[in-house]
C-alpha cells in the first residue's frame, strides 16, 4: 500500500504541517488550488450528482439501479482521481458560485479534518442541517457547542460507543435469533421456495430494529417506519422542502412513548434508566431526538449486510472460515463474529452507504498550500479513498484481513463510519447486530447469489442492493 507519488510536486506521504498562523495571513491573500469553472462543473455532475439523485437520505431504487447499469460511481471515482493528478495535496476549491466549497484530495487532509471535528471542522454543515431537521433537528451530529457535547455523549452512553460488545448485547441476542429464524421460515414457505430479495429481508432486518431500540411490542412499527420514509424523502431535498412540523412531531411522540414505556431489552429502557439515575445531562427532548438517528442509520446497516451476504456468496473460502467462527463461538452469549464484523466493513468501504462526509469550518483553516475560507463546506468523498487502486492493491477486491486491527493514522484512511470525534457512535451496535444477523442465515442455509455475478478480483463500484437475489437452500 502505497501514498501518492511522490515524484509529484505536490504529493507525499509525509504528515500535515501545523505551522503558526500569521494574524495578517487570510484566505484571500494565501489562497488554496481552485478548480476552473469547467472543472468545478464536471466534479458536480460525476461526483456530486449521482449521489444527490441517488437519494442522501434515503435511497430511490430507480435511481441506484440506473447508477450502477451506466457505471457512475466508478466515472466519480475516476474524475477524483484526475483532480488529484494535477492538484496534488489540495485541498481543491471547487469555483461555485456564492458559496465557499472544498474538496478533498490527500488521505492525510481526511485524517486531519475528521479529528479535527468539530472545531475547526463542524459536523453541522449547512445542506446536513438542512435535511437533518426534517425529522431530528436536535440529533448531536447537527448540533453545535455546548449542546452538540451534551447530545453526542448521551449518545455515546446509550449506543455504548467504545465497547465492540454491547452492554445490553445479551439481551439483543434472542431478537436477533428469533428474527432470522422467522425469516428463514418466511422463505421456505414462500412460492418460489428458498428465494431472498432485499424486500423480505429489509422487513425482517427492521423487525430486529424495531425490538432492539423500542421494544418487542413495536416489532410492526410499520407506521412509525412510514413516517421515518416520508420525512427522510422530504429530507432528500434538504431546504428546497418546507419541514412537515405535524408529522416530525408524530414520529417524535411516537418515539417517547416508547421510552415511556420502557420495555425490557430495548434502548428505549436503558434511555429511560438513565435519566432515572441522573446519569444523562439532557432533557427528554433532547434524547428522544437521537433515537431517529439511530433508526435512520439501521437502513444503510440493513444493506451493507445484505450486501456482505454477496460478498460471502461470491467468496466460498471466506464463506467457510465465516461459518467456522460460528460454529466455534456457537456458546457464546453475544458472538463476536470477527470475519462477519470484518464482511460488514468491507461492504461499506466497497460500496459506501454513506458516501460524502462533509464537514464546514468555523473559522479560517491554514493547510500547507493556503487558506481555507471560514464557511467553507468540505467535501471527503469517501469512495476515492476506498477505490483508489493507484494506492490500495485491494481497492477492488474483497479484503476483509484489513480490518483485522483498528485502522490508525499512519494507514489509509478507510472511514465506513467516518472517523475522529464525530466517529459514529453506533458502529460497533451495528456490527454486532448485523454480524449475528447474517451467522443465522449463513450458519443454517446454504447461500447462492442468483441476481449477479460478482468477479472476486474486480468488484462492481457499486452494487444495487434492491435488486440483489439469493438462493437459500438446506445444509
Amino acid at each position: 500500500m502505497s501514498h501518492r507519488n511522490p515524484a509529484h510536486p505536490n504529493t507525499g506521504s509525509h504528515r500535515v504541517v501545523e505551522s503558526s498562523y500569521a494574524t495578517d495571513q487570510t484566505a484571500v491573500k494565501n489562497p488554496l488550488p481552485k478548480a476552473t469553472a469547467a472543472e468545478t462543473a464536471a466534479v458536480l455532475a460525476e461526483v456530486e450528482l449521482p449521489m444527490i439523485i441517488k437519494g442522501p437520505i434515503i435511497r430511490r431504487p430507480k435511481v441506484v439501479s440506473a447508477v450502477e447499469r451506466l457505471g457512475l460511481e466508478a466515472r466519480a471515482v475516476k474524475r477524483m482521481q484526475t483532480m488529484a493528478q494535477k492538484y496534488g495535496r489540495g485541498p481543491l476549491m471547487l469555483a461555485v458560485p456564492g458559496r465557499n466549497m472544498a474538496t478533498v484530495l490527500d488521505p492525510d487532509h481526511v485524517h486531519r479534518i475528521l479529528e479535527e471535528s468539530p472545531e475547526p471542522f463542524a459536523t453541522a454543515e449547512t445542506l446536513k442541517v438542512h435535511a437533518l431537521k426534517h425529522f431530528e433537528p436536535k440529533v448531536a451530529l447537527i448540533s453545535e457547542g455546548a449542546d452538540r457535547a451534551r447530545r453526542r455523549e448521551v449518545n455515546e452512553q446509550l449506543l455504548d460507543h467504545n465497547h465492540p460488545i454491547h452492554r445490553m448485547a445479551e439481551q439483543f441476542m434472542p431478537a436477533v435469533r428469533e428474527e432470522a429464524a422467522a425469516l428463514l421460515a418466511e422463505i421456505a414457505n414462500n412460492d418460489d421456495a428458498g428465494q431472498l430479495d432485499y424486500d423480505t429481508y429489509f422487513t425482517a432486518w427492521f423487525r430486529l430494529v424495531n425490538r432492539v431500540v423500542l421494544g418487542d411490542s413495536y416489532r410492526d412499527g410499520a407506521e412509525l417506519i412510514e413516517l421515518m420514509q416520508t420525512q427522510r424523502k422530504r429530507g432528500n431535498f434538504a431546504f428546497l422542502r418546507p419541514v412537515d412540523k405535524g408529522a416530525r412531531s408524530e414520529i417524535l411522540q411516537r418515539i417517547e412513548q416508547a421510552v415511556e414505556k420502557a420495555e425490557p431489552g430495548s434502548l428505549a429502557a436503558f434511555m429511560k434508566q438513565m435519566e432515572a439515575a441522573g446519569e444523562a445531562d439532557t432533557s427528554r427532548d433532547e434524547n428522544v431526538q437521537q433515537i431517529p438517528q439511530w433508526l435512520f442509520a439501521f437502513d444503510p446497516a440493513g444493506m451493507a449486510s445484505y450486501r456482505g451476504l454477496a460478498l460471502l456468496a461470491a467468496h466460498q473460502d471466506r464463506l467457510d472460515a465465516a461459518r467456522y467462527q460460528i460454529q466455534d463461538q456457537a456458546g457464546a452469549k453475544a458472538p463476536m463474529l470477527p470475519l462477519l464484523r470484518a464482511t460488514v466493513l468491507e461492504s461499506l468501504r466497497l460500496w459506501a452507504t454513506t458516501p460524502m462526509i462533509l464537514r464546514e469550518t468555523t473559522r479560517e483553516v491554514e493547510f500547507e498550500h493556503g487558506v481555507m475560507p471560514a464557511g467553507t463546506t468540505v467535501l471527503i468523498f469517501a469512495p476515492f479513498f476506498h477505490r483508489d487502486e493507484n494506492n490500495l492493491d485491494f481497492a477492488h477486491r474483497f479484503a476483509p484481513e484489513v480490518w483485522d486491527h483498528e485502522r490508525t493514522r499512519e494507514e489509509w484512511p478507510l472511514v465506513p463510519f467516518s472517523g475522529g470525534p464525530g466517529i459514529c457512535p453506533g458502529r460497533h451496535l451495528v456490527l454486532l447486530l448485523t454480524s449475528n444477523f447474517i451467522a443465522e442465515i449463513v450458519g443454517n442455509r446454504g447461500i447462492e447469489l442468483t441476481s449477479h455475478e460478482l468477479e472476486p478480483g474486480n468488484l462492481p463500484a457499486l452494487l444495487d442492493n434492491f435488486s440483489l437475489e439469493f438462493r437459500l437452500s438446506p445444509r
